[in-house]
């Protein structure tokens, strides 16, 4: 593969044209305001004429990973060609035997330790996890963790996703659990847990799934959510109501998303050369548009392909400073305990 990361990492002409007689791809859970997938899916379709067929924007990925089991036998339009889910989702779906392998041009840029060396998966972009904040409602704007349970943000604050089934929310629980100082992933994911049943009992949590309307409308004023969607929801309503988005000061957890082609696609020629335009510069540039930092970024910031203003419009690097990225095995740690234990611990029904 080296030699094709040198290249020019243009698909080939025989994939271009094997993906147009296929003439369509399905995507599933892309809503447009995430890590500017508006933009990118924009630009794919413009790039090769191809039509898109846009499963349910706001799905999760368990939910992802179940259209595919659900549509093993049918090439209908249900059945997604491609998925974007959480880290943990890639090695349990390639067990499963629900993904096709494949290498992107650009496979040797990517990070080893964020990608499957047989290709079943591989890393797309990363966040941190943030509190995104309606500041026309909330004047004193939370900076950590231990803020949320003040009395001032009764009926305040929402998570991204439902923690049984979305990984944005069950890293929202692990990041709360990292911020109380516990290092083991299980302990970790417990005490998080332990921390949004304080939260519920005492009435700031509000079981809703916060979204960029829900937090413009006051139902949800905080919303805890990767950075880049807090970002996008920001500049998307430009100013009305002004928003912020705060990394905490304690438990900055990172995540990162992967992308994989469904065993099964339909349009399996389609669902490549998506990949290769995800994986190309102007993909990956695409996702920093929307705030999300792309698996590639440091082969694109040590090449110069990063233009200035896009970096300008990042949060403070030092937010970061202290981000940490779970590994696999302490992520399905944390995730076991919080999708378990959820309903019994803490007990709200968030949808």
């Amino acid at each position: 593969m080296a030699s094709a990361s040198l290249a020019a990492a243009e698909p080939s002409a025989d994939l271009i044209a094997a993906a147009k007689k296929e003439g369509t791809l399905t995507t599933i859970a892309l809503p447009h305001d995430w890590c500017g997938y508006g933009d990118v899916i924009a630009g794919f379709k413009a790039k090769y004429g191809l039509e898109i067929n846009e499963l349910n924007p706001d799905a999760g990925s368990g939910d992802e990973v179940e259209a595919i089991k659900a549509n093993k036998g049918n090439k209908g339009p249900q059945a997604p060609d491609v998925i974007d889910v959480g880290l943990s989702f890639g090695p349990t779906a390639k067990a499963e035997g629900l993904l096709m392998p494949y290498k992107v041009s650009t496979w040797d840029s990517i990070p080893d330790s964020a990608k499957d060396p047989e290709g079943h998966w591989y890393g797309d972009y990363y966040g941190v996890l943030s509190f995104v904040v309606n500041t026309d409602i909330v004047k004193n704007v939370p900076t950590d963790w231990a803020d949320l349970k003040k009395s001032e943000y009764a009926n305040t604050v929402a998570l991204a996703g439902d923690p049984r089934a979305s990984n944005q929310a069950v890293q929202a629980v692990y990041a709360a659990g990292i911020a109380t100082g516990e290092k083991d992933a299980a302990k970790a994911g417990e005490a998080g847990l332990a921390y949004f049943g304080e939260l519920n009992k005492a009435g700031n949590l509000v079981p809703v799934i916060g979204k960029s309307a829900s937090l413009a409308q006051g139902s949800t004023p905080i919303v805890v959510a990767w950075d880049y969607n807090g970002l996008s929801w920001r500049d998307t309503l430009k100013g009305n109501p002004p928003v912020e988005v705060i990394v905490p000061k304690s438990g900055v957890v990172a995540g990162v998303y992967v992308q994989a082609i469904s065993a099964f696609a339909p349009h399996p020629n389609a669902a490549k050369l998506w990949m290769e335009y995800l994986y190309s510069d102007e993909g990956q540039l695409g996702w920093l548009k929307g705030y999300c930092h792309p698996i590639r970024f440091n082969d694109l910031a040590s090449k110069g392909k990063v233009p200035k203003d896009l970096l300008d419009k990042l949060p403070p690097a030092e937010g970061y400073a202290k981000a940490v990225f779970p590994t696999l095995e302490q992520q399905d740690k944390g995730k076991a305990a919080i999708t378990t234990k959820w309903d019994s611990v803490v007990g709200a029904n968030v949808k």
